[in-house]
């Protein structure tokens, strides 16, 4: 390097604008020995410490210092020496950032450049490790278009000329590594892009730690301490949650949730304590959280983040996280999380525009913008951008023993017209809508996991017709393992806010969801979009008075339950919550005197139950062979009847649902079976809310042909009424309450 170069790159340092800050600073071959550069800017003077001896460093002026053929390169071996800097009078040791070489391995270069370097977090973002005898972090970060990146942070004064970092010009990843820079530190990415471009502070992508909004910082987090007690339960998952199992989440807003709880802390320790036996008690077998990784606005509810590898700060730390999942576990209870890989904010210390170009998001509006959430959508084409979405969607499952990841808005992913007129969109390759590059991240992601996280599930929100959704991927399906049912959720739903005069002529509203029931892996969701923007609450969407409203909803929940499908209802809706659901408000739990939402706890209760303990009702959930229509073609009074099977008819169950307020009494239908037949369950009995109408416990079978049985049972159908039944012989007992006018 000539003298004129080498005093320009000096230049670029003092400004803060040097792309190859190891160039100059640090140890460097001299004419006799060994030259060491450092720059520390307000410092008034720099010893060198080698063992015993300290060597005054010279000033060059601008808070650069220069020692000249002092040393050997034994002595200035990465960590073999100190710089003890005076501060104005106050002393400070610290070891020489810059005598260290490159510390990302090539192997992890490589991988990256190739999309495949799924354990991403334990090599960028910020890592506390030990090189060469000296703790600190390394910080890496990507960057391919920054003129040059520093760190800025606690530990520096925030000095963005102080740390600059050093360029993989391979893969266009920048890392340092600062000797003695402890957990909790707060940090973030200081980028300047070519041409000078100042960049506001970027916080880091990959940062497992941040602060609580609105401040942006992140924070260098410690490795994980939980010592995990699940082993059993995440060995047991490949069971627990495959598609013959019983699966019913209740979608959770922690913070919302928790607030409603009196002296209860918004926290995780909260919701061990509070949330977990809840849930227990429900009898649901998962907790689904909407998103918990950090977001900037409260009031996206979490579905617009920015650190895909981060638990929010708002409920505490990453070993909080953790310790409530391992609760969870211990409990019985599966957990997953809605994960947003389909766009994300435009907060300036965010991913926007991340080195002064747009590197994870496209450049055309037409492609990176989305209109109905104001948000920017990933570059799914990049290699790098697909491996940082599937090393978060890794990172939660590996590191924290999540169970699921329910995938947010896929349908927004599918297509590149998604909420776009013509015109306002780019055609793929072949001039068509469908967008390739999502559809192949998608099947790389649920290809990844399936064959590093065995039992671990994905769940796609998907509303349209795509095929395949949870065709494997080997198959050439998307690989997802369940896709929630928007179809059946729409057709109930408007078939139920008709006035019940009109609904026999829209019959087929409850008919039409098992032509398609079975081409899918489904779960039935009555999530939080149904409650919010001014849909109001469900049981409010239910025509008549309080009563009738509450009878409707009852049915609601006993058709949902013994439809085919899991199960997915979001809180407050089991108490059936008045109003719409509000995130700045607390949990709705009624008065204990009021019969009917405490009937309808109880009520979602014991479908949980039934649900959980007969094979019949969720082992063959995606197969024609576990359901069999008994009656259809009762338009005029509004009813319908099905079996649901294994295969043995001897343990079907019997469900039939009255959706006018007329008792349907002497009521006949086919029954499998001669002699007793058990009432399981009846949404009208006292305990539930109900007037109490029904069928004294269950009835006999006569000796006369219906529907296709050579005997039939004659049933009482209450007002807006679910009747559950089984062959006496061939149920077992359950601890359930009794129809109350069975005395």
């Amino acid at each position: 390097m000539t003298k004129q170069t080498f005093e320009a790159e000096l230049a670029r340092i003092v400004a803060g604008q040097c792309r190859d800050p190891f160039g100059i600073l640090g140890p460097k071959k001299g004419g006799a020995g060994i030259d060491l550069t450092v720059f520390l800017p307000y410092a008034t003077g720099v010893k060198v410490l080698l063992g015993k001896r300290e060597i005054d460093m010279q000033p060059r002026g601008d808070g650069l210092f220069f020692l000249s053929d002092a040393a050997t390169a034994e002595d200035l071996a990465p960590g073999a020496y100190k710089l003890k800097i005076d501060w104005s009078g106050v002393s400070q040791v610290i070891v020489d950032p810059y005598a260290f070489g490159p510390l990302l391995s090539d192997y992890d270069i490589f991988l990256f450049r190739q999309g495949r370097l799924f354990r991403m977090a334990d090599s960028f973002g910020a890592n506390s490790c030990e090189f060469s005898g000296e703790k600190g972090v390394l910080f890496a970060v990507w960057a391919p278009d920054a003129h040059c990146v520093s760190v800025v942070g606690d530990f520096n004064g925030w000095n963005p000329c102080r740390h600059p970092m050093r360029l993989r010009i391979e893969a266009g990843v920048w890392e340092l590594f600062l000797p003695g820079v402890e957990a909790g530190a707060r940090y973030k990415f200081a980028i300047t892009g070519y041409g000078g471009k100042r960049i506001p502070w970027k916080a880091d992508p990959l940062a497992k730690m941040a602060e609580p909004a609105p401040l942006t910082a992140s924070i260098v987090a410690a490795p994980p301490q939980i010592a995990w007690s699940d082993a059993g339960w995440i060995e047991d998952r490949v069971k627990t949650q495959a598609p013959d199992a019983p699966l019913s989440f209740y979608e959770v807003h922690i913070e919302s949730w928790l607030r409603g709880q009196f002296e209860c802390p918004v926290s995780w320790d909260g919701a061990i304590d509070r949330l977990i036996p809840y849930v227990v008690e429900m009898g649901f077998t998962h907790i689904e959280l909407m998103p918990i990784m950090e977001h900037p606005f409260g009031g996206s509810w979490g579905y617009q983040p920015l650190g895909l590898f981060a638990p929010t700060s708002r409920l505490g730390g990453p070993d909080d996280f953790a310790r409530f999942i391992d609760a969870c576990h211990r409990a019985g209870i599966g957990v997953a999380l809605d994960w947003v890989p389909g766009h994300f904010p435009n907060d300036a210390y965010g991913l926007v525009s991340f080195d002064g170009n747009p590197l994870y998001e496209h450049a055309d509006p037409r492609e990176g913008f989305h209109r109905d959430w104001n948000t920017l959508i990933y570059n799914f084409g990049r290699h790098e951008v697909r491996n940082f979405l599937i090393a978060s969607a890794l990172y939660w499952i590996e590191t924290f023993h999540v169970d699921a990841l329910r995938v947010d808005a896929v349908a927004s992913m599918l297509y590149r017209d998604y909420s776009r007129s013509e015109g306002e969109w780019i055609p793929n390759v072949y001039g068509g809508r469908e967008n390739f590059e999502a559809i192949g991240f998608l099947r790389e992601m649920n290809g990844v996991l399936a064959e590093r996280c065995p039992g671990a599930i994905t769940i796609a929100e998907e509303s349209t017709a795509f095929p395949g959704v949870t065709t494997s991927v080997e198959y050439g399906g998307l690989g997802f393992h369940y896709k929630w049912n928007m179809g059946w959720m729409n057709d109930t739903l408007h078939y139920l806010a008709r006035d019940p005069i009109y609904r026999k002529w829209h019959h087929n509203d409850l008919l039409f969801s098992i032509c398609y029931a079975f081409s899918e892996t489904f779960v039935l969701p009555l999530s939080h979009d149904e409650v919010v923007h001014g849909k109001g609450a469900l049981v409010n969407k239910l025509p008549g008075d309080e009563w009738r409203r509450h009878a409707q909803l009852r049915l609601l929940y006993g058709y949902m339950w013994t439809h085919p499908g899991k199960k997915l209802l979001f809180m407050g809706c089991e108490l059936a919550q008045d109003t719409e659901w509000n995130h700045d408000t607390g949990f709705p739990w009624p008065h204990p005197f009021n019969l009917l939402k405490n009937g309808m706890r109880r009520w979602v209760r014991d479908l949980n139950a039934l649900y959980r303990a007969y094979p019949a009702m969720h082992r063959l959930d995606a197969s024609y062979e576990g359901f069999n229509w008994i009656v259809t073609d009762d338009h005029e009074n509004c009813v319908i009847g099905y079996r649901r099977s294994i295969g043995q008819r001897e343990k079907d169950i019997v469900v039939v649902l009255n959706f006018t307020p007329e008792p349907r009494f002497s009521y006949r239908i086919g029954a499998a079976f001669k002699g007793a037949w058990r009432e399981l369950l009846n949404s009208d009995a006292e305990v539930y809310g109900g007037s109490g109408l029904g069928n004294f416990g269950g009835g006999e079978t006569e000796d006369i042909p219906s529907h296709g049985d050579a005997q039939s049972i004659v049933l009482t159908l209450p007002p807006f009424g679910v009747v559950v039944l089984a062959a006496e012989e061939k149920a077992p007992v359950l601890s359930l309450p009794k129809n109350s006018a069975a005395g």
